[in-house]
C-alpha cells in the first residue's frame, strides 16, 4: 500500500504542471508527509514507538475521500470557536468540582476526597456513564438533596455545551459547503470568461478578414 501510494503521488506530481504548483494544495503536503513518514519509518523496526507511528498511512485515506476532506475542512475551522467553548467547560468543571469537594468529600472519599478525583467523577458523569446508580446513589441515600447538584451539571455540561460544540461543527460544515460551492460557481463563470473571450477574438478576426 505505501509503494502504490508512493506511485500514486509521483503520478500526481509529474502532472501538475507546472510542478512546482504541486505544493500550493496543503492537501498535497500532507499527502506528501504521509507518504514520506512511511517511508522513513518503515525500516525503523528497532523502535517500537515509530513502528507504531508507521499507522499514520492510513490518513491517506482522507485526502483521497471528498467527504472525509470536507469535514476536515469543517473541523480545523472550528477550532478557534472550541478553544473558547473549552475554556468555558474548563470554568464550569472548576466550579463543580470545587462545591463537590466541598459538599461530598466526607460521603464519598472516592469520587470527591479532592479537586483530582472531583474532576475525574465530573467527567464520568458528562459522559452519562453509570453517573445515576454508580455516583448519585450512594451520595443520595446519604444526602437527600445531592441529586440537585448533578441534575444542574448534566444539564449545563451535558445538554448545553455539547450542544455547543455540535452547533459550532455543524455550522462551519454548512460554511465549508457554502464556500466549495462559490469556488465551482467561479469556476465556471472563470470558463464562461474564457469562452466568451476566444469567441470575441474569433469574431475579430473573421471581421479583419472580410
Amino acid at each position: 500500500m505505501l509503494w502504490i501510494f508512493t506511485i500514486e503521488i509521483a503520478m500526481r506530481f509529474i502532472a501538475t504542471k507546472p510542478t512546482w504548483t504541486f505544493f500550493k494544495s496543503s492537501w498535497n503536503w500532507f499527502d506528501f508527509l504521509i507518504v514520506a513518514a512511511g517511508h522513513i519509518f518503515a525500516g525503523a523496526h528497532f523502535v517500537t514507538v515509530l513502528r507504531i507511528l508507521r499507522v499514520l498511512r492510513v490518513l491517506r485515506a482522507i485526502s483521497i475521500i471528498p467527504s472525509l476532506r470536507k469535514l476536515v475542512d469543517a473541523l480545523v475551522m472550528t477550532i478557534p470557536a472550541l478553544g473558547n467553548i473549552m475554556i468555558l467547560m474548563s470554568i464550569i468543571f472548576y466550579i463543580f468540582a470545587v462545591i463537590g469537594t466541598m459538599l461530598f468529600a466526607g460521603v464519598a472519599p472516592e469520587y470527591f476526597g479532592n479537586l483530582e478525583l472531583s474532576l475525574l467523577t465530573l467527567f464520568q458523569v458528562v459522559t452519562l456513564e453509570s453517573w445515576a446508580s454508580g455516583v448519585m446513589r450512594p451520595i443520595f441515600a446519604e444526602i437527600p438533596w445531592s441529586w440537585l447538584y448533578f441534575v444542574v451539571f448534566i444539564l449545563v455540561g451535558t445538554f448545553i455545551i455539547f450542544n455547543l460544540f455540535i452547533g459550532v461543527i455543524v455550522g462551519n460544515v454548512e460554511k465549508a459547503n457554502k464556500a466549495e460551492e462559490e469556488d465551482s460557481v467561479k469556476k465556471e463563470l472563470s470558463e464562461v470568461k474564457k469562452e466568451l473571450s476566444e469567441v470575441k477574438l474569433l469574431l475579430k478576426t473573421m471581421n479583419e478578414n472580410k
